[in-house]
């Protein structure tokens, strides 16, 4: 009986070290994430301003096509 319960000790100390560093990963992966979607923030913005600033340098005319 001792054994089993030796054995189940050893499992849980493995499974317990096994969800703290999925913890961890899960942490790292919310951190990147955040600072990805910030970064899209500051791009699309970026991008936003060059159409701004572009859009009276494009002169008014008919597309090629007609």
């Amino acid at each position: 009986m001792e054994e089993r319960i030796t054995n189940i000790e050893i499992k849980l100390a493995y499974m317990e070290d096994f969800v703290n560093q999925i913890q961890e990963v899960a942490v790292k992966q919310a951190e990147e994430i955040e600072k990805l979607k910030h970064d899209n923030q500051i791009l699309s913005q970026k991008l936003k301003d060059v159409y701004d600033n572009m859009e009276g340098d494009i002169p008014n005319r008919k597309p090629p096509h007609y």
